[in-house]
C-alpha cells in the first residue's frame, strides 16, 4: 500500500518539498533525493551568487561587452528567454535583474530616479546577440539573471527525475512553484491553496490539478510598503519601477516554466494583463490592488 511522504529541503533561497507516494519511507527518500540533487545541480549552475556558476561565467563576459559560448542546457534556457521576451513585447527580460542594484526590499526607502536612469541603458535583451551557441553583449556592464525562470525550470526537471526514478504519484513544491508528478493513487487531483496577497493567514483561491503545473507571481513576498502604496519586486524593464495594477496572478499550464512566465508577464502588464490572460485561454486567477478577483478557469475555485 502506498503512503504519502513529505520530504522538505531548502533551495534557491526558499522552503521546498517533495511530496511522494511510496511503499515505504526509504523508497520515498531515494526518489526525493534524486529530485533534490537535480534542484541543487541547477542552482549551482545558474545562481548569480556563486563565483563558480555558469551564469557567473556569462556575466563576466557581459561586464566587458564580450562574447561567450554556452552549453546545451543554457542554450535551451536562453532560447526560452528570448522567445518569452519577444512574445511579451519586451516585458519579460532576463537582463532586468540588474535593477536590483537600485532596489533594497529589506529597507523602507525607494531608489532615486537618477540611480535607475544610470542602470536602464544596460537593461534590454534586445541589446544582446544570440546566435547559438554564442551569446554576445554589445553593451558592457549588462547582466543575465535567471531568477525569473530558474526555480520553475528546476521544478519541471525535478518532477521528470522523480518519474524516471519510478514515482507516479506526487508533486514538487519549490517555494509555491508546483509541478505535478502524478495524481493521488486513486486518481484524485491535488488541492493546492493560493495565498491571499493582502492577508498572510488567508487564501484567495485553491487549485485542483492532477497533472501539469501551477505558478504564482505576486507583489507580496519581497516588497516595500510606504503609506498605502506597495512596491513589489517584479520590476518593469523599461522604467525600473515595480509592476502595478495587479497584486497576484496564478496560472495552470503543462510546465511550471510556462506557468511562471505567463503569470509574471501578466503582472508586468498590470490591469491590461486581465484581458491578455483571458485571450490566452489558460486557467488562471488574479487579484488586483483593490482586492477584486477574477479568472477562475478550469481547476480553480474561489476561497
Amino acid at each position: 500500500m502506498l503512503e504519502l511522504h513529505k520530504l522538505p529541503f531548502l533551495a534557491m533561497g526558499t522552503e521546498c518539498a517533495v511530496h511522494l507516494y511510496a511503499a515505504d519511507r526509504a523508497e520515498a527518500e531515494r526518489c526525493a533525493q534524486a529530485a533534490i540533487d537535480e534542484v541543487e545541480r541547477i542552482e549551482s549552475r545558474h545562481s548569480r551568487y556563486r563565483a563558480d556558476s555558469e551564469l557567473t561565467r556569462l556575466n563576466r563576459a557581459a561586464q566587458c561587452g564580450g562574447s561567450v559560448a554556452v552549453d546545451d542546457e543554457t542554450a535551451a534556457l536562453l532560447d526560452f528567454a528570448f522567445a518569452a521576451h519577444k512574445k511579451s513585447a519586451g516585458l519579460f527580460d532576463v537582463t532586468s535583474g540588474l535593477l536590483r542594484k537600485a532596489w533594497d526590499f529589506t529597507s523602507a526607502r525607494l531608489p532615486k530616479q537618477e540611480t535607475l536612469d544610470e542602470l536602464l541603458p544596460r537593461v534590454g535583451l534586445d541589446k544582446l546577440r544570440w546566435k547559438p551557441p554564442c551569446l554576445s553583449f554589445a553593451v558592457p556592464g549588462m547582466e543575465l539573471d535567471f531568477g525569473g525562470i530558474g526555480k520553475e525550470y528546476a521544478a519541471d526537471r525535478a518532477a521528470e527525475v522523480c518519474r524516471a526514478a519510478g514515482s507516479r504519484h506526487g508533486l514538487i513544491d519549490l517555494g509555491g512553484d508546483i509541478r505535478i508528478i502524478g495524481p493521488h493513487p486513486g486518481g484524485e487531483p491535488w488541492s493546492i491553496a493560493i495565498r491571499h496577497p493582502r492577508q498572510p493567514d488567508a487564501w484567495m483561491a485553491s487549485a485542483e490539478i492532477d497533472s501539469g503545473a501551477l505558478a504564482t507571481s505576486g507583489n507580496y513576498e519581497r516588497c516595500i510598503d510606504i503609506g498605502v502604496n506597495r512596491y513589489g519586486h517584479i520590476l518593469h524593464p523599461a522604467t525600473g519601477w515595480p509592476a502595478a495594477g495587479l497584486c497576484s496572478v496564478s496560472v495552470i499550464a503543462d510546465q511550471c516554466l510556462v506557468a511562471g512566465t505567463i503569470s509574471t508577464i501578466a503582472m508586468l502588464k498590470g490591469v491590461a494583463g486581465i484581458d491578455w490572460l483571458r485571450g490566452l485561454g489558460v486557467p488562471h486567477v488574479w487579484m488586483d490592488e483593490q482586492c477584486r478577483q477574477g479568472g477562475f478557469g478550469s481547476g480553480f475555485r474561489e476561497a
